[in-house]
């Protein structure tokens, strides 16, 4: 994908984000909100998600949960509004929507689907739609919505192993231990640019210890094996390169 492409279709989305978010002006939706009743407005609300216009469905939305907190609508209402503040990216909106839902009705048939959505919300705002348009790696940034995110789906299937999410969550926490993974071997080699050498390799065993099961493995061994050699640490840089031998022979490190 050319730069030339990649900035295209980000003109296009910002063009789009920027027509659903002035579909109407504050007067409009005062108009369209008024005071219809509850039912009237949540079908308004479903419309509106429906044909993709979430800035609008979250206004309507938490008009209704403020405005009808404990009518007949209420808990959809408070799921709807999880998904629609997503939708938009309000993090900290879905965040404290998702926090109450699950705080308020614990026994609820759909909390798995509110542990879910507060996955997908961190793990979402972990991204960068423009380094991703344009092919940026950028795997040194700070990933705690990541470790978040890999938070609220382990308490998922903690809590609700035959979730109809669980499966989902499980593919997603694999992505994210990889995300992880990769923040530490960026660290690692930031410090051996810099000559820190123990602490690069600490950031190498640290990957190995707790993501075993990464694609960085590779990477992590070669670190330690060239920073155990800076150290002249010689049975540290053979047992780490006994390991990279016997499971990566292709290495370029491997004599």
């Amino acid at each position: 994908m050319t730069f030339k492409n990649s900035f295209y279709k980000l003109i296009v989305l910002i063009s789009v984000a920027t027509m659903y978010g002035c579909s109407f002006s504050p007067d409009e939706e005062d108009i369209l909100i008024g005071n219809r009743s509850e039912s009237a407005l949540y079908d308004q609300a479903k419309e509106s998600m429906s044909q993709g216009n979430f800035n609008v469905a979250t206004e309507i939305l938490s008009t209704l949960d403020s405005r009808f907190p404990f009518g007949p609508h209420s808990h959809q209402v408070q799921l709807d509004l999880i998904y629609s503040y997503y939708k938009v990216g309000k993090t900290d909106e879905a965040i404290a929507t998702i926090d109450r839902f699950v705080r308020l009705n614990p026994n609820h048939s759909d909390v798995d689907y509110a542990l879910y959505m507060r996955g997908l919300t961190n793990l979402d705002a972990d991204k960068n739609l423009f380094q991703e348009l344009v092919g940026i790696d950028r795997s040194d940034r700070d990933p705690s919505r990541s470790r978040e995110a890999f938070s609220d789906f382990r308490r998922l299937i903690n809590k609700f192993p035959d979730s109809k999410y669980a499966a989902d969550a499980k593919k997603r926490m694999v992505f994210i231990k990889n995300r992880l993974a990769k923040y530490e071997i960026a660290i690692a080699r930031f410090y051996m640019r810099r000559e820190a050498y123990v602490a690069a390799a600490n950031r190498g065993r640290y990957v190995l210890e707790y993501f075993p099961d990464s694609s960085e493995i590779q990477n992590a061994l070669e670190i330690m094996v060239e920073c155990y050699d800076q150290l002249e640490l010689d049975d540290l840089k053979n047992n780490a390169l006994k390991t990279l031998r016997l499971n990566y022979p292709n290495s370029s490190y491997v004599s």
